[in-house]
């Protein structure tokens, strides 16, 4: 009787340890995606506002050379503040995203780590920001 007492305890501790572990990889799966979702934020905007920058440096070039076309209703500067601008929304709505997700998650499950892709976020957002007050600034 006292072994079949121990073998049911040993078989209650092994499935909650399976529940346990299984339910801690949904966790770690559902932060992952969430980081994941963030990362593909971070490169799209990182592509706009570096896109919006080189066509700025582009056509600046070619009216430094007298080849540029004048009288268009949106020069390449204005251009080039719509990229940036948009990358950098884009940026702060998703990293806004994240963080709500992030702590909705950690009200649940303590235990979820910080999140290394809000700082790539972060530092992204500031090169943006130096990047559209370059543009802003240099006429």
């Amino acid at each position: 009787m006292a072994t079949e007492i121990s073998t049911e305890n040993s078989d209650l501790k092994t499935a909650m340890a399976q529940k346990l572990s299984s339910n801690q990889l949904a966790v770690d799966r559902t932060r992952l995606a969430h980081e994941r979702t963030l990362l593909a934020w971070v490169r799209t905007a990182t592509s706009l506002i570096s896109f919006g920058f080189a066509i700025y440096k582009f056509f600046q070039y070619l009216q430094e050379k007298g080849q540029a076309r004048e009288g268009r209703i949106l020069g390449p500067r204005e251009f080039a503040l719509v990229l940036i601008g948009t990358g950098l929304v884009a940026l702060l709505f998703a990293t806004i995203q994240h963080r709500l997700d992030i702590k909705r998650m950690r009200a649940l499950y303590p235990e979820v780590p910080y999140s290394l892709a809000t700082v790539l976020a972060g530092l992204m957002s500031i090169l943006g920001i130096i990047a559209l007050i370059a543009i802003i600034f240099r006429q």
